[in-house]
C-alpha cells in the first residue's frame, strides 16, 4: 500500500469540481484491498485522525476535500471484475468502486448491455456515484443510481465488512435495521423525517421497511467505503432518435417538456409502442443558449429556449415514432425548420457534446474569476413544474447577477448556475440560492436532486429537516462510525458530534 506526505502529490487532492477552497491533509493513503482499508482504519480510529474518502475528483459539493486528517484515495480498490448476462433481457456487472461511468459503458456494450445512470460528468468513479445516487439526463426514464445498485460490500471504520443485497436486511418495525460484522453487530435506529418525492440526495435515505443497502447509497462516505458493487445492467437499446429543438420563448420550450413528459409517462405505463417515451429531456434557457453560441455558431439567432430529447426506438417503428416527434414540435411552436435532428451515432454523440458544454463552460468560468461554483440542485413535486421554472427565473433575473439555468426539466429539476466574478458577487448568489431554497422547501422538494449536500449545503439540509432531523442523522453515523473518523463535515455538521 501506498501512502505518502509529500505535499505535491496531496495538493490535487485538495480540490473537486466545486473550487471549494481551503482543504488541507498530512496524508494520502491508497488501499489496494480490504485488508489495506481495514488497517487505515484501525489506525485513524485508534490515534482519532480524520479520513476524507477520494474519488475521482468530479464531485460539485466539495465532499471529498479534507479539513484535516488523511485522505483515502479510492483509485487502486479496483474496476470491472467481472460482466454477466442472464437471459435475453438482462445482465449485471460486478466491480471495484475505482472505474468511470465512461470505461463501464464500454465494457458492457460489448456484451450488448447497458448501464442506465448518466451522469452529467462520465469520468466519475462508480463508487462516487453510489456514495451520492448520482443520476443525469437519464433519470428521467430509468431512475436515479440507487435503483440499479443490487449489492454493496462495505468496509466500515470500525473493521466490519458488510455485504449487503438488495431485498435484504429489512427494516424492523419499520425503524431499525439490525447489521452484523465479524467484529461487531450495530442496531441502528433510523430517522422519522419524510424524503420528499421524486429525484432526492440530501442526507440518510430513509422510508419504511428499507433495505439497508439503501441507508449507505448517497451516504457520502461517511458511513463506509465500497469494496465491490453489483450493478443490473440491461439490454443496449438498438437505436436512438434525438434532437436539439429551438423555440423562439423560453415558455415554448417549457410547455414543449411538460407534454412530452406526460405522454412518457403516461406510454410507458400502458407499454404503448411507437409513441413518445423520452428517456431524456432537457432544458437550456437563452442565457444558457447566449453562452453557447461562441462554440456553436449556427445556433438560430431567433432561438430563445431549447431542448435536447432522447428515445430509444427499434426499426419497425422509427417512421412512426419520429413522425408524433415533429407533430410534438410543430404543436409547440418550435423553430422546427432550424432545430437539430438525428438518428446516428455520430448525431447522437455531438447533441450530447452540445448538452454537457454549458456546465462545462461555467465550470471554467468560474475557474477563470477564483470563484466557487454556487447554483440550485433543487428538485419539486409535479404540480409545482410551471412554479418553479417561473421563480428561477423571476428571482435570478432580478439578483441582477450573471447566471444560466439549464437541466433535467422532466424531472422538475433544472439548474440555476450563477456566475459571479468576485466575492461580493459570490456572497450575494449564495443568498439568492438560499432564498430560492426556502421556497422549494415549503412546496416540499428536495434541497439536492442529485449533488448531495458535502460540505457546502449543510445549511440547505437543517432549514429541510431541521435540528432533530440532524441529530437523528448524527445517531446513524455514530452508530456505524463510533470514532466519527470518515468523512468529517459531509452531510453533518461537525459541531453536531461537539455538543
Amino acid at each position: 500500500m501506498l501512502r505518502t506526505s509529500d505535499p505535491e502529490i496531496i495538493r490535487p487532492y485538495l480540490k473537486d469540481a466545486s473550487n471549494l477552497s481551503g482543504g488541507f491533509s498530512c496524508e494520502v493513503v491508497f488501499p489496494e484491498n480490504e485488508e489495506d482499508v481495514i488497517c487505515i482504519f484501525d489506525e485513524a480510529c485508534r490515534t482519532k485522525t480524520p479520513v476524507t474518502i477520494s474519488g475521482n475528483g468530479t464531485g460539485l459539493v466539495g465532499g471529498r476535500i479534507p479539513f484535516g486528517g488523511i485522505v483515502l484515495s479510492t483509485e487502486r480498490l479496483g474496476g470491472l471484475k467481472e460482466v454477466c448476462t442472464v437471459g435475453e433481457n438482462a445482465g449485471y456487472a460486478i466491480t471495484g468502486p475505482a472505474i468511470t461511468h465512461k470505461e463501464l459503458q464500454k465494457f458492457v456494450s460489448a456484451k450488448g448491455l447497458f448501464y442506465p445512470p448518466d451522469p452529467t460528468e462520465q469520468n466519475a468513479f462508480i463508487g462516487a456515484s453510489v456514495a451520492t445516487n448520482a443520476s443525469g439526463a437519464r433519470t428521467f426514464k430509468y431512475g436515479a443510481t440507487r435503483r440499479w445498485i443490487r449489492r454493496l460490500r462495505v468496509v466500515l471504520s470500525t473493521g466490519d465488512i458488510l455485504e449487503l443485497r438488495r431485498g435484504g436486511n429489512a427494516a424492523c418495525n419499520g425503524n431499525s435495521l439490525s447489521l452484523r460484522g465479524a467484529r461487531n453487530a450495530f442496531d441502528v435506529k433510523l430517522p422519522h423525517y419524510r424524503i420528499p418525492v421524486g429525484k432526492h440526495a440530501a442526507g440518510y435515505y430513509v422510508i419504511p421497511e428499507m433495505s439497508a443497502i439503501d441507508l449507505f447509497i448517497g451516504s457520502e462516505g461517511t458511513l463506509g467505503v465500497f469494496t465491490e458493487i453489483e450493478l443490473d445492467l440491461i439490454p443496449a437499446p438498438e437505436e436512438l432518435f434525438s434532437g436539439i429543438v429551438f423555440f423562439p420563448a423560453e415558455t415554448n420550450a417549457w410547455l414543449f417538456a411538460d407534454e412530452i413528459r406526460k405522454k412518457s409517462i403516461k406510454n410507458r405505463t400502458v407499454g404503448a409502442r411507437g409513441q413518445i417515451d423520452a428517456r431524456a429531456v432537457e432544458y437550456f434557457d437563452s442565457r444558457s443558449l447566449n453562452m453557447l453560441r461562441s462554440a456553436y455558431s449556427h445556433i438560430p439567432d431567433d432561438a430563445r429556449s431549447a431542448i435536447f430529447f432522447e428515445q430509444e426506438m427499434c426499426p419497425e417503428i422509427k417512421k412512426n415514432l419520429v413522425g408524433k416527434w415533429y407533430e410534438l414540435c410543430r404543436d409547440n411552436k418550435a423553430l422546427l425548420d432550424q432545430s437539430w435532428f438525428g438518428q446516428s451515432v455520430g448525431e447522437h454523440a455531438q447533441y450530447h457534446t452540445f448538452r454537457h458544454a454549458i456546465p462545462l463552460i461555467v465550470n471554467r468560468t468560474l475557474k477563470q474569476h477564483s470563484q466557487t461554483k454556487i447554483g440550485t440542485d433543487f428538485s419539486v413535486p409535479d404540480e409545482r413544474f410551471f412554479d418553479v421554472l417561473e421563480l428561477y427565473r423571476e428571482v435570478a433575473e432580478n439578483s441582477g447577477l450573471l447566471y444560466c439555468i439549464f437541466g433535467h426539466i422532466a424531472d422538475n429539476h433544472v439548474h440555476v448556475n450563477f456566475l459571479p466574478r468576485n466575492e461580493q458577487e459570490s456572497e450575494e448568489s449564495r443568498l439568492v440560492c438560499r432564498r430560492i431554497a426556502d421556497q422549494i422547501i415549503r412546496w416540499k422538494g428536495s434541497v439536492s436532486a442529485e449533488h448531495g449536500i458535502g460540505k457546502m449545503k449543510r445549511d440547505y439540509l437543517l432549514d429541510m429537516y431541521g435540528s432533530s432531523g440532524l441529530h437523528e442523522m448524527s445517531l446513524v453515523k455514530k452508530q456505524l462510525d463510533p470514532s466519527l473518523v470518515l468523512c468529517r463535515g459531509n452531510i453533518i455538521p461537525e459541531e453536531l458530534f461537539n455538543a
